[in-house]
């Protein structure tokens, strides 16, 4: 696997990040924290897009991931955003930056004062942003950490806009923030790399109505991209079969005990 240089890189993606944001005072706070506690490395940031919409597909191990993701993807010149909890707006400060930043509300009901998450992220995407979005929905169930089921929202916004969707797999981050859990590794520094894939191939699938079919094959084959990319990393085979929570009587959403 190739890194890239990181001199090379900033100066071919220094336009997006370069304006003045609420970012710079996010990446004033999280960026040192991240360098003193872990030895991040990117392999293979070319491949994310240095300008136009794009959907970013992550796995997720660690509740400490769209941390890493979102400064990985700052390195890369670009401006994370993400599909966060409309909860978290309504948190003094916390809402503040969340809203100066361009992040995307959630609610939980399908329909809220400003419209659907879909709704909200064709506005990003109009814009030409780069919108990170966690197909699995919640932590992965696997008691491996391989990619589970994912969900169709990315598929979805995929297909209905027209975006390129970007698969990416980190590793190592359990390691400093392990899943669900309440303790925090700083010491000795943890080893994390983020690898970035080629733009997933829906092209069979635009055209075609976007229903449950359609939603599920484009949804699975999101979720190979980034299982290869994890196994990249990991060095090793993935399971043949993708994890199932309903399959093994375990929740969907909210925290998960092994």
């Amino acid at each position: 696997m190739k890194a890239d240089a990181p001199a090379r890189a900033g100066r071919r993606r220094r336009t997006e990040r370069a304006r003045p944001s609420a970012f710079w005072i996010l990446a004033l706070v999280i960026l040192p924290v991240i360098s003193t506690v872990t030895r991040l490395r990117i392999v293979d940031g070319h491949k994310l897009p240095p300008h136009g919409a794009c959907i970013i597909v992550p796995n997720h191990v660690s509740e400490l991931d769209p941390v890493i993701v979102g400064v990985g993807v700052w390195r890369l010149g670009r401006l994370p955003r993400f599909l966060a909890k409309g909860s978290l707006f309504r948190v003094p400060i916390v809402g503040w930056l969340l809203r100066r930043s361009g992040q995307i509300p959630v609610e939980r009901a399908a329909v809220s004062r400003q419209g659907s998450p879909l709704d909200a992220a064709r506005l990003v995407a109009e814009r030409g942003n780069a919108v990170i979005v966690y197909p699995e929905g919640t932590l992965t169930r696997d008691p491996d950490l391989w990619p589970m089921r994912g969900k169709t929202g990315a598929a979805r916004m995929a297909l209905r806009y027209g975006l390129p969707v970007i698969p990416v797999a980190h590793w190592g981050v359990q390691d400093v923030l392990g899943r669900y859990s309440h303790r925090v590794r700083l010491f000795p520094p943890r080893r994390i790399r983020i690898v970035f894939g080629d733009p997933v191939d829906l092209e069979a699938f635009r055209g075609r109505p976007i229903d449950a079919t359609t939603l599920a094959e484009a949804t699975e084959a999101i979720m190979v991209a980034i299982t290869g990319l994890v196994a990249r990393l990991r060095g090793t085979t993935p399971p043949t079969g993708r994890w199932d929570p309903a399959a093994h009587d375990q929740k969907e959403t909210g925290r998960f005990e092994a």
